[in-house]
């Protein structure tokens, strides 16, 4: 149910930005936010790597637009395209899954450096889904602006 669920806002957050190109997708909301769809998409490339491979694989990798653990770097989608924001988000969600599918358990733990605490591989789908559901929301008001029906 949580692969299912997880999948679910994975595929929502695509159909927000579907039929939009590169200058649409890089839209922001209004000042002084720089947030767009682009920017969420890259965000959630960085979301998915650091929950699933940097906490619970424990890998040592950097992050794909931080050199530093800089989760609001992701949202400067000023040069970014839909083939190089979408390309590594896609990545990240292959891999994400093949850890779910391979884990023996949900209840497998890796550990979380700022909190000191391990975590489960249940935890961190339950924060994946929150964090989608999230940015799925400022999505559907990016994409209503984008659209011109805030308003309307």
């Amino acid at each position: 149910m949580l692969r299912a669920f997880l999948d679910y806002h994975r595929a929502t957050l695509a159909m927000k930005c579907e039929g939009l190109g590169d200058e649409e997708l890089r839209s922001r909301s209004m000042p002084p936010s720089t947030l767009s769809l682009l920017g969420l998409v890259r965000h959630m490339a960085e979301v998915e790597r650091t929950w699933f491979r940097r906490v619970f694989e424990d890998q040592d990798i950097p992050m794909v637009w931080s050199d530093k653990i800089d989760f609001q770097a992701a949202y400067d989608a000023s040069n970014s395209t839909r083939a190089e924001a979408f390309g590594a988000w896609e990545a990240e969600v292959e891999h994400s899954r093949r850890i779910e599918r391979e884990a023996e358990s949900l209840d497998l733990a890796g550990h979380q450096p700022r909190w000191g605490e391990d975590v489960s591989l249940r935890m961190v789908m339950l924060h994946m889904i929150h964090e989608y559901a999230r940015h799925n929301g400022h999505a559907d008001l990016l994409r209503e602006g984008i659209d011109g029906t805030v308003g309307a």
